[in-house]
């Protein structure tokens, strides 16, 4: 794919657009993935263009967290490399196995989870966390690996899947979204080593992107941390429901239309 600077413009906006939803709740891949096919991408080269890009986006917001003391070390620190290994594992299935024989899960998942956000009223309000039993803690490593092994497989709605364990588990929505952003940083970069490994990344567009997903990160996260747990809720829920529409969108016109 050969240099043009109006493409260059247009994934930097949408890099910018994107990566201030993402770096919250996820779902930025809804609008940088789309965007960089448009450009005329090649699939396989715009998936790991868009986790290169991602991947800045996500450290970016994932520091702001820390540095707000949103990120919870002792819940989350030892799974950093659980979401990794299952996104490789996740990117190894994907090139053997199409993942979209695996959306009307995706779709029925993020069906539950939002209605799930939208009638538990005052569910994410306030952190109610308290230490894990066993057999619970268990349920929440297994989660963590397959939703790693999901961003690697699927991806698109990784950050809202990780969020929404998380406040199984007691935390309110703005430390869940800052201890997803640290998982799916995990879950990003083990699937951007198995891209790379197969030179499916375009490094000069990707790089582009990825300096305006640093800066939409960055207003992200630090406009979500002022306006607060219900201004992340109310992104949470319009995110998966857009996640859902657009997964129903692809496996319709994909084998009906």
């Amino acid at each position: 794919m050969e240099f043009d600077l109006n493409t260059l413009l247009i994934i930097i906006l949408f890099g910018l657009i994107a990566s201030f939803i993402d770096s919250v709740v996820g779902g930025g891949g809804l609008i940088s993935f789309p965007a960089l096919l448009a450009v005329g991408m090649d699939p396989a080269v715009a998936l790991g263009t868009n986790k290169l890009a991602s991947s800045f986006g996500t450290l970016t917001s994932t520091l702001k967290f820390v540095k707000a003391k949103k990120v919870d070390f002792d819940i989350v620190g030892k799974l950093f490399p659980l979401s990794f290994i299952g996104s490789i594992l996740g990117a190894i299935t994907a090139t053997y196995l199409p993942p979209e024989y695996f959306k009307p899960l995706a779709i029925i998942i993020l069906t539950l989870v939002t209605f799930y956000s939208i009638l538990k009223k005052d569910w994410g309000d306030i952190n109610q966390y308290k230490k894990l039993s066993l057999k619970k803690a268990i349920l929440f490593i297994v989660g963590v690996v397959v939703i790693g092994y999901y961003d690697g497989f699927i991806g698109g709605g990784t950050g809202s899947f990780f969020l929404f364990v998380l406040l199984l588990i007691g935390l309110d929505f703005l430390h869940a979204a800052g201890n997803a952003k640290f998982l799916n940083l995990a879950s990003n970069l083990g699937a951007l080593i198995l891209f790379m490994v197969l030179g499916q990344v375009n490094y000069i567009y990707g790089l582009s992107m990825a300096g305006a997903m640093v800066v939409g990160s960055y207003l992200g996260v630090t406009f979500a941390i002022r306006k607060g747990v219900s201004y992340v809720k109310v992104l949470f829920i319009v995110v998966t429901i857009s996640l859902i529409l657009k997964n129903v969108y692809d496996y319709v016109t994909s084998h009906i239309l």
